[in-house]
């Protein structure tokens, strides 16, 4: 009996050991970039391409004199989905008018490799040439546009044109970077109700964006001068709210603080 007892301790400890062995020459579990990057590529859309469009705007209130590290990180971020995915990347310094934009950086963004795990590991050194380049443009860009003022709905207009120039295999992703105050145009310069803001903004005559996503963030931040008041700051969330819903996008986001993800 005690024999029997001790032949089968034995068997359990060594099924245990193998299972232990099983599954430490299995698949390790990814950690890390790696990891993240991973899930990124499970949300791309099939068979369509990212149209990303980030636009900084440098007129006086958000003008910096080199690019802070908040914007270097949504442009890392843009660059990094944008390069998981497939699809070109636009990044702009703009102020006072269409006319006013600066390209920082223009390039279809393309990963080299026969499998995911080999496209994958190229993405940082692809995304931090992005922010170098970036950077380093940025300086000498805002030279060439003026801080006096600052129209952001042209940039809605310059995203439609940059979509069609694409083509259908790709869908629009627009990330404007601003306080929100309009100088020019139709605009709110009152804290009024967030809902009055939205039907001024629904007035305003942008291009029509389908199935676009678009993200205005950094409202009511400004780089200099004093900051608006809570009721200011709601009104320029709803006025921008409703421009963006005029543009029929299919996703508006509308925020003080950018969202990664968005």
């Amino acid at each position: 009996m005690k024999s029997t007892t001790l032949s089968a301790q034995a068997h359990i400890v060594a099924v245990l050991v193998a299972l232990v062995l099983l599954v430490g020459c299995g698949p390790k579990p990814e950690i890390g970039q790696l990891a993240d990057d991973r899930q990124i590529l499970k949300t791309c859309p099939n068979d369509t391409k990212y149209a990303t469009k980030l636009d900084l705007d440098v007129s006086g209130s958000g003008r910096t004199p080199e690019l802070d590290a908040a914007r270097l990180d949504i442009v890392k971020e843009q660059a990094r989905s944008t390069a998981i995915c497939g699809g070109h990347l636009l990044v702009t310094a703009f102020s006072a008018t269409s006319a006013a934009t600066v390209a920082l950086y223009d390039e279809e963004l393309t990963l080299p490799g026969a499998t995911d795990n080999a496209r994958l590991r190229r993405v940082s050194n692809l995304v931090d040439d992005i922010s170098n380049k970036v950077a380093a443009a940025y300086p000498p860009a805002i030279k060439k546009v003026s801080p006096a003022q600052s129209d952001i709905t042209a940039q809605f207009r310059l995203a439609a044109e940059y979509r069609n120039q694409l083509g259908s295999t790709y869908r629009l992703r627009l990330v404007i970077l601003t306080d929100g105050f309009q100088t020019v145009g139709r605009r709110v310069t009152t804290p009024v109700e967030i809902a009055d803001a939205r039907a001024v903004g629904m007035t305003v005559n942008v291009p029509r964006l389908p199935e676009a996503f678009v993200t205005v963030a950094g409202i009511g931040k400004v780089a200099a001068g004093s900051a608006p008041s809570s009721g200011m700051t709601n009104a320029l969330i709803g006025f921008w709210d409703g421009v963006c819903r005029r543009s029929q996008a299919a996703q508006c986001t509308i925020v003080t603080d950018y969202i990664a993800g968005r």
